[in-house]
């Protein structure tokens, strides 16, 4: 087994000792996080929607789940659960838009279970969570007709999206709706920290469902992310030392 194999065992299994010492600790102690605005919008948008009997929008990108860059499209499927148990009430339920069949299809899984959660489960409807278009701008164009022509006051986007990103937030200024946005991919991060009043950049995306009152679990990894984050900080800096001082490995 080569050295960078070990390493890589050796983080995996840290992560999940403190995953779940933090989980058992958060059961005992709620976490206090520090606030993000764009969170803060995002849950009163979506009080405010409710309120005035208008629709959300959660688009949740592309996201393939069989690759690496399937961790923001859990993040929102988390958040996701969230919205629609407070939403569910609404005259106009949540419409959930997606670019990956797997991705639809745990998307209309998270739709039941927020209305099963919020005791409503027969209000849910299977083509509340859509499947728009396999390609990036086959995506964008199947979801402008729900900006346009669906009565959405809220457009919330989170996941693995590109340069297609900018026609969602494009439309959602035309029809005067609220936007919150946040991306794992540098281009539509660029396009949408120029869009969006309160953009979320970097790792406050994998924070989702921390911030949408998830659970303990999503909690407790924010704490393990940065006990892990201080401990490589910690493992560079003396390894730069260690080269200063002429001892090699």
């Amino acid at each position: 087994m080569s050295v960078p194999t070990i390493i890589g065992a050796i983080v995996l299994i840290a992560a999940g000792a403190l995953l779940l010492i933090f989980i058992v600790w958060r059961k005992r102690v709620p976490a206090s996080l520090r606030r993000i605005r764009a969170y803060d919008r995002l849950n009163r948008d979506a009080g405010l929607s409710v309120e005035s009997g208008k629709r959300l929008h959660i688009s949740l990108g592309r996201g393939d789940l069989l690759t690496a860059r399937n961790a923001s499209a859990f993040a929102g499927l988390a958040m996701l659960r969230q919205i629609v148990e407070r939403a569910s009430v609404s005259d106009r339920p949540p419409v959930v838009t997606s670019g990956d069949s797997a991705l639809t299809i745990l998307s209309q899984d998270a739709l039941r279970a927020g209305y099963s959660a919020a005791g409503a489960e027969e209000d849910f409807r299977v083509p509340a969570g859509r499947l728009t278009g396999l390609s990036p701008f086959a995506y964008a164009a199947g979801t402008l007709p729900i900006a346009r022509d669906e009565g959405v006051s809220t457009h919330i986007i989170i996941g693995d999206l590109g340069v297609e990103s900018a026609l969602i937030a494009d439309a959602a200024e035309r029809q005067g709706a609220s936007l919150v946005a946040m991306s794992d991919g540098l281009s539509a991060q660029a396009l949408l920290y120029a869009a969006a009043p309160d953009p979320l950049v970097g790792e406050e995306l994998f924070a989702a469902g921390a911030y949408s009152g998830a659970g303990a679990s999503h909690e407790a990894s924010l704490n393990a992310q940065d006990v892990l984050r201080w401990l490589i900080i910690i493992i560079m800096l003396a390894g730069a030392a260690l080269t200063i001082l002429g001892v090699n490995f």
